[in-house]
Protein backbone atom coordinates (compact mmCIF):
# COMPACT_ATOMS: atom_id res chain seq x y z
CA UNK A 1 0.00 0.00 0.00
CA UNK A 2 1.01 3.25 -1.19
CA UNK A 3 2.27 5.28 1.91
CA UNK A 4 0.88 9.33 1.90
CA UNK A 5 3.98 11.28 1.33
CA UNK A 6 2.70 14.65 3.88
CA UNK A 7 1.49 11.83 6.73
CA UNK A 8 3.24 8.81 6.55
CA UNK A 9 1.48 7.31 9.60
CA UNK A 10 -0.63 4.13 9.57
CA UNK A 11 -1.46 3.04 12.77
CA UNK A 12 -3.06 5.29 14.94
CA UNK A 13 -4.16 5.31 18.95
CA UNK A 14 -6.35 7.49 20.51
CA UNK A 15 -5.68 7.05 24.22
CA UNK A 16 -7.24 7.87 27.70
CA UNK A 17 -6.99 6.55 31.47
CA UNK A 18 -10.64 4.99 30.49
CA UNK A 19 -10.19 3.60 27.33
CA UNK A 20 -7.08 1.68 29.20
CA UNK A 21 -9.96 -0.12 31.40
CA UNK A 22 -7.90 -0.12 34.82
CA UNK A 23 -4.62 -0.61 33.28
CA UNK A 24 -1.60 1.92 33.67
CA UNK A 25 -2.24 4.43 30.33
CA UNK A 26 1.21 5.27 30.05
CA UNK A 27 2.60 1.51 29.73
CA UNK A 28 -0.20 0.64 27.64
CA UNK A 29 1.29 3.91 24.83
CA UNK A 30 4.72 2.23 25.45
CA UNK A 31 3.60 -1.56 24.54
CA UNK A 32 1.81 0.32 22.06
CA UNK A 33 4.59 1.62 20.33
CA UNK A 34 6.46 -1.13 20.61
CA UNK A 35 3.68 -2.98 18.63
CA UNK A 36 3.93 -1.05 16.20
CA UNK A 37 1.84 2.42 16.79
CA UNK A 38 2.86 5.24 14.42
CA UNK A 39 1.39 8.15 16.34
CA UNK A 40 -0.63 8.62 19.15
CA UNK A 41 -3.49 10.85 20.04
CA UNK A 42 -4.34 11.91 23.90
CA UNK A 43 -8.02 12.48 24.37
CA UNK A 44 -9.20 13.57 27.83
CA UNK A 45 -12.34 15.52 27.51
CA UNK A 46 -13.48 15.11 31.43
CA UNK A 47 -10.27 15.76 33.11
CA UNK A 48 -9.13 19.65 34.19
CA UNK A 49 -6.62 21.29 32.44
CA UNK A 50 -4.26 20.63 35.08
CA UNK A 51 -4.78 16.96 35.05
CA UNK A 52 -4.71 16.75 31.36
CA UNK A 53 -1.56 18.96 30.59
CA UNK A 54 -0.06 16.64 33.50
CA UNK A 55 -0.95 13.57 31.67
CA UNK A 56 0.50 14.85 28.25
CA UNK A 57 3.69 15.67 29.79
CA UNK A 58 3.71 11.96 30.88
CA UNK A 59 3.30 10.56 27.72
CA UNK A 60 5.37 13.32 25.98
CA UNK A 61 8.26 11.92 27.91
CA UNK A 62 7.44 8.33 26.12
CA UNK A 63 6.16 9.47 22.61
CA UNK A 64 9.87 11.29 22.55
CA UNK A 65 11.72 8.23 23.29
CA UNK A 66 10.80 6.66 20.74
CA UNK A 67 10.39 9.47 17.88
CA UNK A 68 6.66 8.75 17.56
CA UNK A 69 4.41 11.94 17.17
CA UNK A 70 1.99 12.62 20.25
CA UNK A 71 -1.32 14.29 19.29
CA UNK A 72 -3.70 16.14 21.63
CA UNK A 73 -7.36 16.21 21.53
CA UNK A 74 -8.89 19.87 21.23
CA UNK A 75 -6.80 21.98 23.92
CA UNK A 76 -4.47 24.37 22.01
CA UNK A 77 -2.81 25.16 25.38
CA UNK A 78 -1.96 21.33 26.65
CA UNK A 79 -0.72 20.74 23.26
CA UNK A 80 1.52 24.10 22.81
CA UNK A 81 2.65 23.35 26.75
CA UNK A 82 3.06 19.85 26.44
CA UNK A 83 5.61 20.50 23.36
CA UNK A 84 2.71 17.87 21.67
CA UNK A 85 3.35 17.55 17.74
CA UNK A 86 0.28 18.66 16.74
CA UNK A 87 -3.76 18.76 17.53
CA UNK A 88 -7.43 17.30 16.12
CA UNK A 89 -10.08 18.90 16.27
CA UNK A 90 -13.71 18.01 15.63
CA UNK A 91 -17.25 20.43 14.17
CA UNK A 92 -17.65 22.08 17.64
CA UNK A 93 -13.89 22.28 18.46
CA UNK A 94 -11.11 25.46 17.76
CA UNK A 95 -11.16 25.98 14.44
CA UNK A 96 -8.12 24.56 12.07
CA UNK A 97 -8.11 28.09 10.37
CA UNK A 98 -7.80 30.26 14.16
CA UNK A 99 -5.26 27.63 15.51
CA UNK A 100 -3.06 28.09 12.31
CA UNK A 101 -3.09 31.64 13.54
CA UNK A 102 -1.85 30.71 16.57
CA UNK A 103 2.29 31.51 17.63
CA UNK A 104 3.54 28.15 18.24
CA UNK A 105 1.07 26.07 15.65
CA UNK A 106 2.45 27.19 11.89
CA UNK A 107 3.99 23.91 12.00
CA UNK A 108 2.39 21.77 14.06
CA UNK A 109 0.31 18.75 12.43
CA UNK A 110 -3.40 19.38 12.96
CA UNK A 111 -6.09 17.07 11.75
CA UNK A 112 -10.04 17.60 11.40
CA UNK A 113 -12.99 15.11 11.89
CA UNK A 114 -14.94 14.88 9.03
CA UNK A 115 -18.60 13.92 9.83
CA UNK A 116 -20.48 15.98 6.59
CA UNK A 117 -19.26 15.62 3.29
CA UNK A 118 -19.89 19.85 3.01
CA UNK A 119 -17.03 19.85 4.92
CA UNK A 120 -14.82 19.14 2.40
CA UNK A 121 -15.74 22.40 0.92
CA UNK A 122 -14.69 24.67 3.70
CA UNK A 123 -11.66 26.33 4.26
CA UNK A 124 -10.90 24.26 7.73
CA UNK A 125 -10.22 21.30 5.57
CA UNK A 126 -8.07 23.15 3.25
CA UNK A 127 -5.38 24.07 6.13
CA UNK A 128 -5.60 20.78 8.34
CA UNK A 129 -2.78 18.04 7.54
CA UNK A 130 -5.05 15.53 7.62
CA UNK A 131 -8.73 14.38 8.04
CA UNK A 132 -10.22 12.04 10.39
CA UNK A 133 -13.37 10.06 9.29
CA UNK A 134 -15.42 9.35 11.89
CA UNK A 135 -16.90 7.39 12.50
CA UNK A 136 -16.55 4.63 9.96
CA UNK A 137 -18.22 2.00 11.70
CA UNK A 138 -20.57 3.05 15.01
CA UNK A 139 -18.67 2.72 17.79
CA UNK A 140 -19.37 2.68 21.81
CA UNK A 141 -16.83 4.75 22.56
CA UNK A 142 -17.26 7.34 20.56
CA UNK A 143 -21.35 8.86 21.05
CA UNK A 144 -21.44 12.24 19.66
CA UNK A 145 -20.93 11.52 15.55
CA UNK A 146 -23.36 12.05 13.06
CA UNK A 147 -22.50 10.12 9.70
CA UNK A 148 -21.81 6.01 10.22
CA UNK A 149 -19.56 6.11 7.01
CA UNK A 150 -18.68 2.89 5.97
CA UNK A 151 -16.85 1.74 3.52
CA UNK A 152 -18.62 3.55 0.76
CA UNK A 153 -18.02 6.75 2.45
CA UNK A 154 -14.39 6.25 2.86
CA UNK A 155 -14.08 5.74 -1.02
CA UNK A 156 -16.53 8.57 -1.35
CA UNK A 157 -14.26 10.93 0.16
CA UNK A 158 -10.95 9.45 -0.86
CA UNK A 159 -12.71 10.84 -4.66
CA UNK A 160 -12.63 14.27 -2.98
CA UNK A 161 -9.50 15.27 -1.83
CA UNK A 162 -5.96 14.33 -2.17
CA UNK A 163 -5.86 14.91 1.99
CA UNK A 164 -4.61 12.12 4.42
CA UNK A 165 -6.59 10.31 5.45
CA UNK A 166 -7.48 8.30 8.94
CA UNK A 167 -10.57 6.00 9.61
CA UNK A 168 -11.63 6.04 12.89
CA UNK A 169 -14.58 4.32 14.30
CA UNK A 170 -14.85 0.38 15.33
CA UNK A 171 -11.92 -0.78 13.05
CA UNK A 172 -10.09 -4.01 14.27
CA UNK A 173 -8.57 -7.16 12.78
CA UNK A 174 -11.33 -8.22 10.71
CA UNK A 175 -11.74 -4.78 8.77
CA UNK A 176 -8.59 -3.40 8.37
CA UNK A 177 -7.54 -4.31 4.78
CA UNK A 178 -11.03 -3.44 3.72
CA UNK A 179 -10.43 0.11 4.95
CA UNK A 180 -7.36 0.62 3.58
CA UNK A 181 -8.45 -0.82 0.62
CA UNK A 182 -11.69 1.94 0.39
CA UNK A 183 -9.09 4.50 -0.06
CA UNK A 184 -7.60 5.26 4.08
CA UNK A 185 -4.17 5.94 4.37
CA UNK A 186 -3.98 5.25 8.05
CA UNK A 187 -6.47 3.92 10.56
CA UNK A 188 -7.13 5.28 14.21
CA UNK A 189 -7.82 2.91 17.05
CA UNK A 190 -9.19 2.59 20.55
CA UNK A 191 -10.29 -0.48 22.32
CA UNK A 192 -8.44 -2.62 19.81
CA UNK A 193 -5.84 -1.94 21.47
CA UNK A 194 -6.71 0.08 24.94
CA UNK A 195 -9.12 -2.96 25.47
CA UNK A 196 -6.45 -5.55 24.89
CA UNK A 197 -5.06 -8.24 26.88
CA UNK A 198 -1.56 -7.39 25.36
CA UNK A 199 -1.48 -4.10 23.63
CA UNK A 200 1.59 -4.79 22.15
CA UNK A 201 0.28 -7.85 20.65
CA UNK A 202 -2.61 -6.38 19.50
CA UNK A 203 -0.75 -3.35 18.05
CA UNK A 204 1.76 -5.62 16.44
CA UNK A 205 -0.73 -8.18 14.95
CA UNK A 206 -3.17 -4.72 13.52
CA UNK A 207 0.62 -3.23 12.16
CA UNK A 208 1.76 -6.88 10.73
CA UNK A 209 -1.82 -7.03 8.65
CA UNK A 210 -1.76 -3.67 7.45
CA UNK A 211 1.88 -4.16 5.97
CA UNK A 212 1.19 -7.58 4.14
Amino acid sequence: MKVHSLFPYRLYLVISEDTCRGKDMLQVAEQAIQGGVDIIQLREKQLSEPLFLERAKRLKDITEKYGVPLIINDNPKVASVAGASGIHVGNTDTRPTVLRQRAGFEEKLIGYSIEYLKQLENVQTMVSDYLAISPVFRTDTKTDTVTEWGLEGISKIRQLTTKPLVAIGNIHMDNTKAVFRAGADCIAVVSAICGANDPMKAAYQLKNTIEK
